[in-house]
């Protein structure tokens, strides 16, 4: 169910009888938590950071938002797993927002009612002040700032080094949802606004593009404190397992071309 510094669920925190309490906590949705063959993100950072003896626990679920890490379903235990372990923390990751647009019902209001006639995949978008697409970004943003918040409120001691935040990839909308059935992720959502389809794959970069600058404000405001790892441009095509998620190869490229890193840099990983 989990590698040996990687743990899903609290009551597996228990090793020959002694209580394993983690120095990471991961909270996050399916990038975290993708129950398919070659597991999750997360798996991956476990093996990166469990040189250095770190153990992770993650919080929230696969279809996780942002707004449910401090308003929603995952608030009751995010705030649980920071009352309890923030002080024994060295950082948290955060996987969040990519469901906020990535749904057909969350990708759709953001189109314009009838694309087909756009000369570019910005022009798909009402992304002038106060459009669909700004809320949206202005929401997320702000759910960020909430989580971090409260994170930085309980993760205060002399060990504790960063958050780590990171923005996914660019997706491909290629119609493949998991195990190869259609998806009614991001094709379907373009399609319906008929988005002409030399732009389909460019209107993703571009909402993953206002995304990115979402969470760059949030970093030039706490540098210090939080850190984003940008693994946009990352995956090649062959490493996507349909719309939303990668392989193991591509979660394992984006572990070690992205993360390392940054958690090298802090001491999280071993050089």
């Amino acid at each position: 169910m989990a590698r040996r510094n990687v743990f899903w669920d609290e009551r597996d925190m228990e090793r020959d009888g002694e209580r394993i309490y983690p120095s990471i906590l991961a909270i996050g949705d399916s990038w975290f938590w993708y129950p398919f063959p070659g597991g999750s993100l997360i798996s991956q950072l476990g093996k990166l950071v469990e040189s250095k003896e770190h153990n992770i626990l993650a919080l929230g679920y696969n279809g996780a938002e942002a707004f449910d890490y401090v308003f929603g379903k995952y608030e009751k235990a995010v705030r649980r797993a920071l009352q309890l372990y923030g002080d024994s923390l060295s950082a948290v990751f955060v996987s969040g927002g990519g469901n906020d647009f990535a749904g057909f019902n969350d990708l759709r209001p953001l189109l314009l009612r009838d694309c087909s006639k756009s000369k570019s995949a910005k022009a798909c978008f009402n992304a002038s002040p106060g459009g669909e697409l700004p809320r949206l970004m202005e929401k997320i943003q702000n759910s960020y700032i909430t989580l971090l918040g409260r994170i930085l409120i309980h993760c205060h001691s002399p060990g504790f080094k960063r958050i780590f935040m990171h923005n996914y990839d660019y997706a491909i909308p290629s119609g493949i949802g998991v195990f190869g059935q259609q998806a009614t992720w991001l094709k379907a959502a373009l399609d319906d606004a008929k988005v002409p389809g030399e732009y389909q794959a460019a209107c993703i970069r571009y909402v993953l593009d206002q995304f990115t600058l979402a969470l760059e404000e949030i970093v030039q405001k706490n540098s210090d404190r939080v850190v984003l790892v940008n693994s946009n441009g990352t995956l090649t095509p062959s490493d996507w397992a349909n719309e939303l998620h990668p392989r193991q190869s591509g979660f394992k490229k984006i572990a070690n071309e992205r993360w390392k890193p940054a958690l090298q840099q802090l001491g999280l990983a071993a050089a």
